[in-house]
């Protein structure tokens, strides 16, 4: 089921651990644990998940050395999953090779949408070939979009929620799901965040709302993207 995952928990805190396994099974994903780097390590080697959540304070290695570890022999998503918050340090390890980074406590929405995300670039980058809906040509591991031939300048959400539509072209996607796949918030936010992104983009796909050619509104349920007629 897309979305779905096998995630091995590296962390040495017991109950985080139970935790973490007991909010993530809810959400139907399977866990595997680890309390130490090494244990982790074997772990990935032996069974290899779908993404690895990473705490940092283990008792064996720091965090950073196993990332760098698993660096070496995986290219799986790693979600780091710390209580340290500074700057710098998230930076690091973001150019370090993790894939995101969540901040100690946290909802357990927030993390399955976290998921849900490394899990969708993940897979997008094993999709052969180009997207194509009508003159729109999106290629996701190059992450750019043409129009009848005509590169596309667009923002890096702008190239998400145009993605995300092309995936399911032809279907009504609700403002809800897009805001909490495109945008990672799984609990609302503002529509008026997809509104705007949706009247950017059109305008670079040249059209308006009132005379749409790709993106269409489906008043009071969505928007679907769909070739011109």
């Amino acid at each position: 089921m897309a979305g779905v995952a096998d995630v091995l928990i590296v962390e040495d805190d017991a109950t985080i651990r139970s935790a973490l396994v007991r909010a993530l099974g809810a959400r139907r994903h399977s866990t595997m644990t680890a309390p130490t780097a090494m244990s982790g390590l074997e772990s990935l080697v032996a069974h290899p998940p779908d993404v690895v959540l990473l705490d940092l304070g283990l008792p064996d290695l720091d965090g950073t050395a196993l990332l760098a570890m698993i660096r070496s022999v995986s290219d799986i998503p790693v979600i780091v999953i710390s209580a340290r918050d500074d700057d710098p340090g998230i930076v690091a390890l973001l150019d370090a090779g993790a894939d995101d980074y969540l901040v100690k406590p946290f909802a357990a929405d927030q993390l399955d949408a976290r998921i849900r995300a490394v899990l969708r670039r993940t897979r997008r980058a094993q999709v052969v070939g180009p997207l194509v809906v009508g003159g729109l040509v999106i290629d996701a591991r190059a992450r750019q979009a043409r129009l009848d031939e005509r590169l596309l300048e667009l923002s890096p959400k702008e190239f998400d929620l145009l993605l995300y539509l092309a995936e399911r072209a032809g279907e009504v996607i609700a403002k809800r799901e897009l805001l909490s796949e495109v945008w990672n918030q799984p609990y609302g936010g503002a529509d008026k965040t997809v509104d705007v992104h949706l009247h950017w983009l059109r305008r670079k796909l040249g059209e308006s709302a009132d005379a749409p050619r790709y993106l269409h509104r489906v008043r009071g349920v969505g928007v679907r993207l769909s070739p011109p007629p």
